[in-house]
């Protein structure tokens, strides 16, 4: 099991990179088309992640770039939630 602190940052950089992706976590959610639980699950997904170091560089480097790195766990389920499909 994840620490507290583990998952908290993990889950602060799952919200960057969907901010950065163009979505809002928490419109999608109350539009229905995130559940709870799949943010859970992106969140652990994320903490699996070889390189959050790298994430976080490439976030500071490029905070609106619209495109996600090809190592991000979450790519999928970003760009699924921007074209309005249900994660």
């Amino acid at each position: 099991m994840q620490s507290a602190r583990t998952l908290k940052h993990h889950a602060g950089l799952v919200d960057r990179m969907a901010t950065v992706q163009g979505v809002d976590l928490e419109e999608k959610m109350m539009e229905g088309l995130l559940t709870p639980g799949a943010l859970g699950d992106a969140v652990l997904a994320c903490t699996g992640c070889a390189n959050p170091g790298d994430c976080e560089h490439w976030l500071d480097a490029r905070p609106d770039s619209g495109t996600a790195p090809d190592y991000c766990r979450n790519v999928d389920l970003f760009a699924d939630l921007k074209a309005g499909r249900s994660a």
